[in-house]
C-alpha cells in the first residue's frame, strides 16, 4: 500500500496539511496489520440538517430531516465553561409538551426522519424532561418512524425507566472521567461514578446507548478521556461518538485553547483499539478550519466507522485509502446497526448515496474545470 503521507497529497484540499508523520505511520502500519479496521470497512458520512455544513463533495439533508430540538430554548442552569449554553441557541424550542407535539406533526408533513432531543440542565445536570415523557409516547405511537435520540445528562434509574418506556429510540450522555473537569468546567457537585452510574442505569434498558466523550474538555487539555474510555470497557454500548471541544463558545475569562489535532488523533487511535467491537464515530462538535482538516483525516486512517459533517476532501481521502464510502443524512448517534434502515424505509438506505472513488474524482475534476474556466472581472 502506498505511503499515506502521499495518498493524503494526492488530496488537493489536503495537500498541504502539516500532519504528525510518526503517528501516520503507527496508524497505517496497525491497519495493516488489522489492529485497526480494515481497509473494507464502510465508512459513512453523516450530514444531519442540525448544523449548518457545506461541502463540495456530499450534500447536507434539510434541516427538517433531523433538526435538533430544546426543551428550555437557549436556557440553561449549569453555564459550563465550555459551552454557556451557545450550543442550544440555534436549536428549535419547544418549550412546553404541546409545542414538542405541533412541532413533530409539522416535521413529519415535511419528511422528518428523527430529531436529537435535548434541553439545559439544572444545577445536578439533569435535563427535566419529565413533563414530556407521555407526548414522547404519542409520537412514537403515532409515527414509529420517527427516531429520537435523546441527550439524557444524568439520570437515575427512574429517569432511566421513563425514558424507555416512551419509547426513546438512542439515549447520549457525556461521559466525563475527571473530577477536577466536574468541579471545575461544569460547577457541579456531582462525581465521576455519577456519571459511571447513569451509563450502567442505560445500558440496563431496552434503549440503544451511545455515550458520548468530549476530547479536551478540561479548558483544551486531555485529563479524564482514558479514564472515560475505561468505563465504557466496562459496559457494552451501541456506539461511542466522540467529539472535540470547540473553544470559541468559552467565556474569555476563562478561555480553552483548541487541542493538538495530533493529540486528538492519538486519542482516536486509542478509542478505535481499546473498543475493537463497538461502532467509533467522530460527531459534529470540533474546531473548525485548518484543525477540523487535520482532525477528521486522523479519523478516516484511525479506522473510526462514521464522521459527521466531514471538512473538504476528506471523502476522496477515505475513498483513496480503499474505504467504503456511504452517507446517511441522519444523526451519527442513530444511524447504528439497523436504525439507519428503521428510519429511512430499507429501500431507501440500501439506495441511499454509496460512492466510489471513480465517482468522486469525476466530480472533483469537473468542479476544479468550472472553477479554472471562471472569469473574474476587475472593476
Amino acid at each position: 500500500m502506498s505511503d499515506w503521507i502521499e495518498v493524503l497529497q494526492q488530496v488537493e484540499m489536503l495537500e498541504d496539511l502539516d500532519l504528525d508523520h510518526s503517528l501516520v505511520t503507527s496508524m497505517q502500519e496497525k491497519w495493516e496489520n488489522n489492529s485497526l479496521l480494515p481497509a473494507q470497512a464502510p465508512l459513512r458520512f453523516h450530514t444531519p440538517g442540525f448544523k449548518s455544513f457545506q461541502s463540495s463533495e456530499i450534500k447536507s439533508c434539510d434541516v427538517e430531516a433531523w433538526p435538533a430540538v430544546s426543551i428550555t430554548g437557549s436556557r440553561c442552569k449549569l453555564q459550563c465553561d465550555h459551552c454557556k449554553a451557545k450550543i442550544l441557541e440555534p436549536m428549535l424550542p419547544a418549550e412546553t409538551p404541546q409545542a414538542l407535539w405541533q412541532l413533530v406533526n409539522m416535521l413529519v408533513e415535511k419528511g422528518g426522519k428523527g430529531m436529537l432531543l435535548t434541553g439545559g440542565s439544572n444545577h445536578r445536570n439533569e435535563v427535566e424532561y419529565g413533563k414530556y415523557y407521555s407526548t414522547i409516547r404519542r409520537i412514537k405511537d403515532s409515527f414509529p418512524f420517527f427516531q429520537i435520540a435523546m441527550h439524557t445528562a444524568l439520570v437515575d434509574e427512574d429517569a432511566a425507566t421513563s425514558m424507555e418506556q416512551a419509547g426513546i429510540d438512542v439515549a447520549m450522555m457525556d461521559v466525563i472521567g475527571a473530577q477536577e473537569t466536574i468541579t471545575q468546567v461544569y460547577h457541579l457537585k456531582r462525581t465521576v461514578d455519577d456519571f459511571e452510574k447513569t451509563l450502567a442505569l442505560l445500558v440496563n434498558t431496552k434503549m440503544k446507548v451511545v455515550p458520548h466523550i468530549v476530547i479536551g474538555l478540561h479548558y483544551g487539555r486531555l485529563l479524564g478521556e482514558r479514564r472515560a474510555l475505561e468505563m465504557l470497557q466496562r459496559y457494552t454500548p451501541d456506539a461511542v461518538v466522540l467529539v472535540v471541544v470547540m473553544p470559541q463558545y468559552a467565556n474569555m475569562k476563562r478561555p480553552f485553547t483548541t487541542p493538538e489535532s495530533s493529540d486528538v488523533g492519538r486519542f482516536f487511535m486509542h478509542a478505535r483499539e481499546s473498543l475493537p467491537d463497538i461502532p467509533v464515530m467522530l460527531g459534529c462538535a470540533r474546531p473548525a478550519g485548518l484543525p477540523k482538516m487535520e482532525i477528521d483525516s486522523y479519523a478516516v486512517m484511525a479506522g473510526l466507522d462514521g464522521i459527521a459533517h466531514p471538512a473538504e476532501g476528506v471523502v476522496e481521502f477515505a475513498a483513496r485509502l480503499g474505504r467504503i464510502v456511504q452517507v446517511s443524512p441522519s444523526c451519527c448517534s442513530v444511524s447504528i446497526g439497523d436504525t439507519l434502515g428503521d428510519a429511512l424505509g430499507d429501500e431507501e438506505s440500501k439506495n441511499f448515496l454509496q460512492l466510489n472513488l471513480e465517482e468522486i474524482l469525476s466530480h472533483e475534476q469537473r468542479r476544479r474545470s468550472v472553477f479554472k474556466n471562471v472569469k473574474i472581472g476587475i472593476a
